[in-house]
């Protein structure tokens, strides 16, 4: 008797079940929370798998110009960047209806993102820990297994897109070569390491024409005599740093954003990874995206712009970087002015001319100034998951011109090349917009 009552009860319940309401998922994603948290694991692999400020950029470029296209297929508001963008083709991506689009983009950056990193399986647990989630607010599973096929589908193209851009050919070619010709860079302490990415000017750009389009002044000649323009540039290193207050070594030290930062006790030598320059922007990126209240859709373009621009600013940089190939303030200083002296900040293994912050800072603010207007009000948080705490700034120009001043009062770059930098960032930032735009309306012709 307990039996059948017990099969009643459950039949009862198998019916009310199958009749009830179906949940209304519309609203599992609203806002740019899951991509934020995508890409803040991105940026804890990239430091964990200890990928320089160049490749970092790529990496975040790709994973948000996937999670874009998806954006922009759904939304007649928002353009493809396919077919704007060097060597891209315009492709008309048509999703069934039973996509769920904010998945589908979420989807996308995880796919293309994972695909360009070391450490795919932290990556991966990150992923399912977030589409768990997600399905506990009742995304059927039909609907989950299309979101995710149209997610791969774009990544897909996005993916043959990155394909050739000459990256995977960079990893082979030949290691950059130090000579003794005087005031050319050399590597410096306390690891020596050789010069990191020399020939990141044959990666393909996104929209400049070509990596020395906006090749910035050069140097003061290089010479020893201390009456000379380039012995008074060192020199102001040098007193700068012996003169420096606490706010400036302050600055300094929140945006030092050193992945090859080594420590040294006795007979060890150990790194400590920190997050690069352009994670630091698209921190901010999301910062920003966040207060303005970016729906996923908006984040996506945010996402995508700053790194097209960081992009774009490190190929920049590094062209110039190699062509200048110009000796550290701390080389210099050691050989002409104080042979004991250090930096407050370690120099990074690569040419001085001109500051990857400048630049990177300046592309970054031109591109959140163009998508938030520059008078916004940013708490910057970014570095305190690193141990630093909370700066303000009252726009994004504040925010590039400080990052790039920095530079100086950590005593790892002269005046020049972060005064050009800024220059170099903002022309060539300026330049991506005439070119490309994410509203159809405003699109350039070409």
């Amino acid at each position: 008797m307990r039996t059948l009552k017990f099969m009643i009860f459950s039949g009862i319940l198998l019916i009310a079940s199958s009749c009830a309401e179906p949940v209304d998922y519309s609203q599992a994603i609203t806002d740019g929370q899951y991509i934020t948290e995508a890409q803040d694991k991105i940026t804890q692999v990239i430091i964990h798998d200890i990928f320089s400020p160049p490749v970092a950029a790529r990496i975040y470029t790709y994973a948000s110009l996937a999670a874009y296209e998806v954006a922009a297929s759904v939304d007649p508001n928002y353009a493809s960047l396919l077919g704007q963008l060097n060597g891209s083709e315009k492709v008309t991506f048509t999703p069934s209806e039973k996509v769920y689009p904010p998945l589908a983009s979420l989807a996308a950056y995880y796919y293309v993102g994972t695909g360009l990193i070391f450490s795919e399986d932290l990556m991966n647990e990150h992923r399912d820990a977030t589409f768990a989630t997600l399905k506990e607010k009742g995304i059927p599973d039909d609907v989950f297994e299309a979101s995710i096929a149209y997610g791969k589908e774009v990544g897909d193209v996005i993916k043959a897109y990155s394909s050739k851009d000459n990256y995977h050919q960079s990893r082979s070619f030949p290691k950059f070569t130090v000579t003794s010709e005087e005031g050319t860079w050399q590597p410096t302490p306390p690891a020596y390491m050789e010069a990191i990415e020399p020939h990141w000017n044959k990666i393909r750009t996104f929209v400049l024409d070509s990596a020395s389009q906006f090749r910035p002044l050069p140097p003061p000649p290089f010479s020893t005599d201390p009456k000379s323009e380039f012995f008074k540039v060192a020199k102001e290193v040098y007193d700068m740093d012996r003169s420096a207050t606490q706010e400036q070594k302050d600055i300094a030290l929140f945006w030092d954003c050193n992945p090859y930062k080594m420590n040294v006790k006795g007979h060890v030598m150990f790194a400590e990874k920190k997050i690069t320059p352009g994670g630091h922007w698209m921190s901010i990126a999301a910062i920003a995206s966040k207060a303005a209240g970016k729906d996923w859709k908006g984040i996506a373009e945010v996402f995508a712009m700053t790194g097209i621009s960081l992009n774009e600013a490190f190929i920049s940089c590094w062209d110039e970087k190699y062509r200048s190939n110009l000796i550290r303030p701390e080389t210099y200083i050691n050989q002409h002015i104080d042979e004991q002296w250090v930096p407050l900040l370690q120099t990074p293994p690569f040419p001085e001319h001109t500051s990857g912050h400048s630049v990177a800072s300046a592309a970054s603010a031109y591109t959140l100034a163009h998508l938030f207007g520059d008078e916004f009000h940013i708490v910057d948080s970014s570095e305190v998951a690193y141990g630093l705490p909370i700066r303000e700034y009252n726009s994004f120009s504040q925010a590039a011109e400080e990052a790039a001043l920095s530079r100086f009062y950590g005593g790892i770059h002269y005046r020049p090349a972060i005064e050009y930098g800024i220059t170099e960032g903002r022309d060539l930032a300026a330049f991506i917009w005439t070119k490309v735009d994410t509203k159809p309306k405003n699109v350039a012709s070409k």
